[in-house]
């Protein structure tokens, strides 16, 4: 099925953002004072360099529940889920990541102080201690942070669209970028990472027992059985 990516843009420009926790305003708040307020593509680049590190989390806790509980067919069977919903998030994130190099580098758009190796090592570090032991401790809580931070990341890929117009006049002749999806401008190459997103959302909310908050729309991919 075809999905309107320009309605599920407006969507989720016209949706109030969801209710953030102290944790999680602190965190976007810490991306802002590193990058700026402005939505840029060097920012959006950020953003995917730390968007999978959850995800890895997730999985190296499964790993350890599937030695621990072998003989519990259920909780396996929901382990071996998460793992491989997990793998599918990683997976694209890192297209978002190459995706937008593309685009940097299409546009001649150097990456700036922020993007040299030092801060996001050090970022990134610390993202993974911080996802590595929320997992340890509520991994519930640690699916709900992650629904909050993929529902920033809906609402910011929206806003970054309608903030550039010029997107829709740029054609996507990439092939690395047509791997990703077959898109005929820019501005909708924008649009399915923030879609992309929402799903994130969505089965990250599935996940920590508040399906209530899962934004459905047309074409929407299974929610994962919990």
């Amino acid at each position: 099925m075809q999905i309107d990516l320009k309605k599920e843009q407006r969507a989720s420009l016209a949706r109030p953002r969801h209710r953030y926790s102290l944790a999680a305003k602190l965190f976007f708040l810490m991306m802002d004072l590193v990058t700026g307020r402005k939505t840029t593509q060097a920012k959006a680049k950020l953003i995917e360099m730390l968007a999978s590190i959850p995800y890895r989390s997730w999985e190296i806790r499964q790993y350890t529940r599937l030695t621990r509980m072998y003989k519990d067919r259920d909780k396996v069977a929901l382990a071996e889920g998460i793992m491989e919903w997990g793998r599918e998030a990683q997976d694209n994130e890192y297209w978002h990541l190459v995706v937008i190099n593309e685009k940097m580098k299409e546009d001649g758009v150097r990456d700036p102080w922020y993007l040299f190796p030092l801060i996001p090592c050090f970022m990134v570090t610390g993202y993974v201690i911080m996802t590595r032991i929320m997992v340890v401790l509520n991994i519930r809580r640690a699916f709900l942070f992650n629904a909050e931070v993929e529902d920033h990341a809906a609402h910011v890929y929206a806003k970054f669209v309608e903030d550039n117009p010029g997107l829709e006049d740029q054609r996507v002749d990439n092939p690395l970028v047509g791997e990703y999806g077959d898109f005929e401008s820019w501005a909708d190459v924008f649009r399915r990472i923030g879609l992309d997103e929402r799903d994130h959302m969505n089965n990250s909310f599935v996940l920590c027992g508040k399906p209530e908050h899962v934004v459905k729309y047309e074409g929407m991919p299974d929610l994962p059985r919990v």
